[in-house]
């Protein structure tokens, strides 16, 4: 038996998290359950702040940490990423511990404000609707009136006279390794300098130190990749988990500049800013021009933002005094929030054939039927929390669903019926309440039994806490 499934390992946290709770009822009326991974935890305990005037303690110190930390080593014994956890505890101190191992179906649930298997990957390798999507065609679209190859060339070898340039050659192979012809404003960039350090032999363009890079770094405005670091930024380089992804729409307005895209075959990174990366848009919006630049926010999952017209109009300012246009926050008709918090307050005002996306969270009054969204064409996502639906059934009616979130009576509900919808990429039983992980582990190993996936693993481990 692995430490992960020893009583030993957990008792330290345990018995915090039993004198956080010492006000429960007696056992039978809860339980105490979380979630820890490698690199963190969800935890019931309060974060309470030290006395005025006292430092804080350092997070190694913390009691929590401590003990946490003991199952996060046994969880790298065994080789697994994350585990969820629930501990029944009599008032003499007899316990039952019940591990779930994460399996390879199962999506992270770290951060999940109840314990939560997470996403279920119902289908291997799936991902979601705009990590799909392909940039839609621009056949009008043209470079822009300040985009000049030639003067940014000569402007470059002004302010780089001892650089080294990229042959004709080298460019023609970093054409053929990205599969995409550079445009002229980038080749004119590469052939001034190819921002390649020397090799351990010294040989090569640019002295050993750090000036050479740095130069270039100054004469274009922003920190340069080499011709040979050149990347596209498809959607392959922005993963989305299916528990935000699922969420998100590709939008793009008649006048929007640059696509909404999670990523495109089009956009070449040349360059950052230290965190966000700089593109040339090959595919840009309705309004945009062939070769604009763009910023890829590396804190948002989706879109870009125009950064500047032209590499030209750029570099001759050095990227100074650039505020990005950022894109258009349009979600609603494509996707909708319904609840007391939101805008929308049901599902009727929500119908459109464009919508995509839907979100049921807790609201006063009845719970709702779907018929007003029943057969729209475009609807993949279904978030609905715990008591919002009338009736689960009704879900037959969306025959496009990729992504469905539940709660567990709802699953419960479809699965009794068989009315699980089966092209369902990806599911999520969604726990809004005080729910035995034994209770959700089970939906979820029941969903996860239909596509043959492999199940969430459950260890039951008796021990007893000291007073």
């Amino acid at each position: 038996m692995s430490a992960l499934h020893d009583f030993d390992t957990w008792e330290p946290l345990l018995t915090l998290l039993r004198a956080e709770h010492a006000d429960r009822p007696a056992a039978g009326a809860g339980h105490l359950a979380g979630s820890i991974s490698s690199t963190g935890w969800s935890l019931p305990l309060s974060h309470r702040l030290p006395p005025r005037g006292q430092p804080a303690v350092p997070r190694d110190r913390q009691p929590v940490a401590r003990a946490a930390a003991a199952v996060q080593y046994a969880l790298a014994a065994a080789g697994i990423r994350e585990a969820m956890f629930a501990a029944d505890v009599a008032p003499d101190g007899r316990t039952v511990l019940h591990v779930f191992d994460a399996g390879p179906a199962m999506e992270s649930a770290s951060g999940f404000r109840h314990p939560s298997p997470g996403t279920l990957v119902l289908v291997e390798g799936a991902v979601a609707e705009p990590w799909r999507r392909l940039p839609a065609p621009t056949p009008g679209a043209v470079p822009a009136p300040s985009a000049d190859p030639a003067l940014l060339e000569r402007t470059l070898r002004e302010r780089l006279p001892d650089a080294v340039g990229a042959t004709e050659e080298e460019i023609a192979t970093a054409e053929k390794r990205l599969g995409v012809t550079l445009p002229e404003e980038l080749k004119a960039l590469y052939r001034v300098t190819r921002v390649c350090p020397a090799g351990p032999d010294g040989s090569g363009d640019w002295e050993a130190d750090s000036a050479e890079p740095a130069d270039a770094e100054s004469a274009v405005g922003c920190e340069l990749t080499s011709l040979d670091g050149l990347f596209i930024a498809d959607t392959t380089r922005r993963p989305g988990p299916w528990q935000y992804a699922a969420t998100e729409a590709v939008v793009t307005p008649p006048d929007a500049a640059v696509q909404g895209l999670v990523g495109s075959p089009g956009w070449i990174v040349f360059g950052s800013n230290g965190g966000d990366d700089f593109a040339v848009d090959l595919t840009p919006g309705p309004r945009g021009h062939l070769g604009q630049v763009v910023l890829i926010d590396h804190e948002q999952h989706i879109g870009a933002e125009l950064y500047g017209e032209s590499l030209t109009d750029l570099v001759l300012s050095r990227f100074e005094n650039r505020v990005p246009v950022s894109r258009h926050e349009q979600r609603s008709p494509v996707t909708a929030r319904i609840g007391d918090h939101f805008d929308l307050v049901d599902l009727a005002s929500a119908a459109h054939p464009d919508l995509e996306v839907v979100q049921i969270f807790h609201r006063s009054g009845a719970p709702l039927g779907l018929a007003p969204i029943a057969g729209l064409p475009r609807v993949r996502t279904l978030i609905a929390h715990p008591g919002t639906l009338a009736d689960p059934l009704e879900i037959t009616g969306l025959t496009g669903l990729e992504y469905l979130g539940l709660g567990p009576d709802e699953w419960r509900v479809l699965l009794d019926a068989g009315a699980v919808p089966r092209g369902l990429s990806a599911a999520c039983v969604e726990v809004r309440g005080d729910e035995h992980p034994l209770t959700v582990v089970s939906v979820a190993n029941d969903l996860l039994a239909l596509r043959d996936r492999p199940p969430i693993a459950h260890t039951a481990v008796t021990g007893r806490l000291r007073p």
